[in-house]
């Protein structure tokens, strides 16, 4: 009985086959469609900053060591940073700075602050679909925040910059295969659910075992489907005296 069962859904998805990959090749078109006109191309630069000392010293010229309380503070200090490098401060700063043509909420929305697990590093990612000034906005936050944040609020100078943004050449939210191949899915299940649907739906007999499903009665004989156009035409003999 099971593989009975398993025969008859094969078949039935096999008999519409056609239906299937015409439907699957709609949505691979929609999808290849959605993903090189659809998608705006948006480029992500990140710098990274590091709590190193909190001496107020000039870090070229002091000889001092950082100390266990230089570390605790600046852990905790970490948390404090990374809010404030998306403070009104910063974005109005780096907005004048810059000239750009953005809204303090834009900017903001645009940039992204975090720290990284168990270390004292602080990454600034800054999207864009310009990929330089996605570059140019993420160092520039980075400067601000050191000159005008720390500097002013706290009095230390603490922060540095480890690696700073750079430029890239392909987008983040952009991968053409993987849009098609989710499209291609999303296709072949909507095309198995019209199946099953129509399946459902059609209540015709097509064969002996339809009859004995659904009747439950014992099909002894078959008469096979006869087209008279295709037989052969009976020859006239004689003709007209």
């Amino acid at each position: 009985m099971e593989d009975l069962d398993l025969k008859e859904i094969f078949n039935m998805f096999w008999s519409r086959k056609t239906y299937i990959i015409i439907i699957t090749l709609i949505f691979i078109i929609i999808g290849s469609l959605y993903s090189y006109l659809y998608v705006t191309p948006r480029y992500k630069a990140y710098t990274t900053l590091v709590l190193a000392t909190s001496s107020t010293e000039d870090t070229e010229t002091t000889t001092e060591s950082i100390t266990t309380t230089d570390i605790s503070l600046n852990n905790n200090l970490v948390a404090t940073y990374s809010e404030l490098i998306k403070s009104k401060t910063v974005l109005r700063q780096v907005i004048s700075n810059l000239g750009i043509n953005k809204s303090e909420d834009t900017l903001k929305n645009n940039v992204s602050v975090s720290a990284v697990k168990s270390t004292q590093l602080i990454q600034i990612n800054v999207t864009d679909s310009d990929p330089y000034q996605a570059k140019i906005i993420a160092n520039e936050v980075a400067k601000v925040f050191i000159n005008e944040v720390t500097a002013k609020f706290y009095g230390m100078n603490n922060v540095h910059i480890v690696d700073e943004a750079e430029e890239e050449s392909l987008p983040y939210n952009i991968n053409h295969t993987k849009d098609i191949m989710m499209f291609s899915f999303i296709g072949l299940v909507i095309a198995c659910i019209y199946v099953l649907i129509a399946n459902m739906l059609d209540t015709t007999v097509k064969n002996k075992e339809d009859v004995e499903r659904k009747l439950g009665l014992t099909v002894l004989e078959m008469i096979p489907n006869c087209n008279f156009d295709e037989l052969p035409k009976p020859i006239k003999k004689g003709g007209r005296r």
